[in-house]
């Protein structure tokens, strides 16, 4: 998968028009819009994976603080036995800032926001793409005016 860093990379030479070669520009939009769709397909395709594995931690972790998980499991996840370290447990309403704060369920939200601004990025282009063709024709038409047409 491509990191946004990536693709904006590539977008940079892709959305270059070549002024003096418009027809090869409109000839070669269809293959960046089949490009760019992959790309975005398969981030979708890669957040909807993300927000699964968010559940399962999610899951894992109301495991680990209702104290239901067992020692093997916590063993196999590095998890320490005692999720308050020595405090006593915390009412059913305060749980959530238990969730909100722990860094395996963070490093998963971020992977999401992450994978988020990639398919933001990738919409943006998209829709580049999809009005290409007007910017193609106000380089003709502004070519015309400038020549006295």
């Amino acid at each position: 998968m491509m990191s946004l860093n990536d693709i904006l990379e590539s977008w940079k030479k892709d959305s270059v028009i070549d002024e003096h070669a418009l027809d090869d520009v409109t000839i070669e939009t269809s293959k960046l819009h089949a490009k760019y769709l992959e790309i975005f397909t398969l981030s979708k395709l890669q957040l909807r994976k993300k927000e699964m594995d968010l559940e399962k931690v999610r899951k894992d972790k109301w495991l680990y603080y209702t104290g239901k998980m067992t020692q093997a499991d916590m063993d196999k996840r590095g998890w320490p036995y005692d999720p308050f370290q020595g405090m006593t447990k915390p009412l059913k309403s305060e749980m959530e800032m238990y969730y909100n704060t722990d860094e395996d369920i963070i490093k998963v939200k971020s992977g999401i926001e992450y994978q988020k601004a990639i398919i933001d990025s990738l919409e943006e282009i998209m829709n580049n793409i999809r009005w290409r063709h007007s910017h193609i024709k106000n380089i003709i038409e502004f070519r015309k005016f400038t020549s006295g047409m």
